[in-house]
């Protein structure tokens, strides 16, 4: 979801937005345009509009504090983003340390959903990733904030080891 903020600093409606997304955990950039002139005209000439807050999510204009419609159009945002990766996840460093010599760090999956991403690329109890488009995953925290940024129709690569082997396979959510 790409949301974008115009505000000022004396506007008590540009905290009022701030904070509803917030509270949401809907990450934003904030364009200020009482420091930066070149976020007024950008407004101006992007929305017609002169006052703050205006709010645009995935191109969709909000003019001022309306909640009802930063609801909508938030929550119709977060419907299309990716489907859930459908794994039990856990960190790797805990289990395997249980289990006896050496520490592997990574995700470790404990289950997968029937019909879910993670069964349709062949993940299996026990398996550990390694690795999500490139990104090394130390951990469950690491996989998640990994999988956060990819939307749906995204391709995509994992590695992960099963036993003493690394697999390889692809993806798309």
């Amino acid at each position: 979801m790409d949301v974008m903020v115009y505000t000022s600093p004396a506007c008590p409606y540009c905290k009022m937005v701030k904070d509803f997304l917030s509270q949401r955990g809907i990450s934003f950039e904030e364009r200020d345009v009482s420091r930066n002139s070149s976020y007024a005209q950008e407004l101006m000439r992007n929305t017609g509009q002169m006052g703050v807050p205006v709010t645009i999510i995935d191109g969709q204009v909000v003019v001022g504090f309306d909640r009802g419609r930063l609801e909508q159009l938030t929550t119709q945002a977060q419907t299309r983003q990716r489907p859930p990766f459908g794994a039990s996840i856990a960190d790797a460093s805990k289990i395997t340390a249980n289990q006896g010599p050496g520490v592997i760090l990574g995700a470790y999956v404990g289950r997968t959903r029937p019909g879910s991403v993670a069964e349709r690329i062949g993940l299996a109890p026990g398996d550990i990733i390694t690795e999500l488009n490139m990104k090394h995953i130390a951990n469950a925290d690491d996989l998640e904030d990994t999988l956060s940024k990819l939307s749906s129709g995204s391709r995509f690569s994992l590695v992960f080891l099963r036993g003493n082997k690394t697999m390889t396979t692809e993806g798309v959510f």
